[in-house]
Formats: structure tokens, C-alpha cells, sequence
């Protein structure tokens, strides 16, 4: 009896230890904590946690595929997107009324044309 007791514990262990799907369990466990870590610090390095903040202000300058720009604001829970157009608003009539230049010390001069 005592022999046969033996004998079947030890083949339950040798089959544990010969099971080779407890390795690829490990291995997708590791793979998934490398997957968050990495996600983790993409989003801290483009400040993508920005977007979850409610008192942030962010603006994003965005290229489509079609070549169009667009304009992606977001303050506080409001989120604003702008389509960029290169058409002119209020055509082409206006006049000239100065010209404006900036100092070395940031100031700027406004000089009306007469």
C-alpha cells in the first residue's frame, strides 16, 4: 500500500511539472502588465492625461488625410472642433489703417496712416 501511494503522487507532480500550458499563462500574464506599463507612459509622455482633467485647456492643430487643418479645443468639459479654410471672410474690400511694430522689450506701437 504504501508503495502504491507513492507511486501516484509522484506521477501527479511529474505531470505538473510536464504541463507546458502553465509557462504560456506566466508569459500572458507579464505581456499584459508590459502592455498597461507601456500605455501608461505613452499617454504621460504626449500629456494625453490632459484630456480627463476638468480644469485643463488644451488646443491640438490636427492635419486630416485630405489636407484639411483642424482645430481641436477643449476647456474645462467643453471640447470645440474648428475647420481650417483658406477661403477669405468678408472678401476683399477693407482699408489699410497703420502699421504695427514691436519694440526689443516686447512692446508694441501702433502708428496710424494719415
Amino acid at each position: 500500500m504504501k508503495y502504491l501511494k507513492r507511486s501516484h503522487l509522484s506521477r501527479r507532480d511529474s505531470a505538473k511539472q510536464e504541463d507546458p500550458l502553465l509557462g504560456v499563462a506566466n508569459l500572458f500574464d507579464v505581456a499584459l502588465v508590459f502592455i498597461v506599463a507601456l500605455l501608461l507612459s505613452l499617454m504621460a509622455s504626449y500629456q494625453i492625461l490632459d484630456f480627463f482633467s476638468e480644469t485643463s485647456e488644451i488646443t491640438i492643430v490636427k492635419k486630416n488625410e485630405d489636407g484639411q487643418m483642424e482645430i481641436i479645443t477643449k476647456k474645462g468639459k467643453e471640447f470645440k472642433v474648428e475647420k481650417v479654410t483658406d477661403r477669405k471672410i468678408g472678401g476683399e474690400e477693407g482699408t489699410k489703417l497703420g502699421i504695427a511694430y514691436q519694440l526689443k522689450n516686447g512692446r508694441m506701437i501702433y502708428v496710424p496712416e494719415d
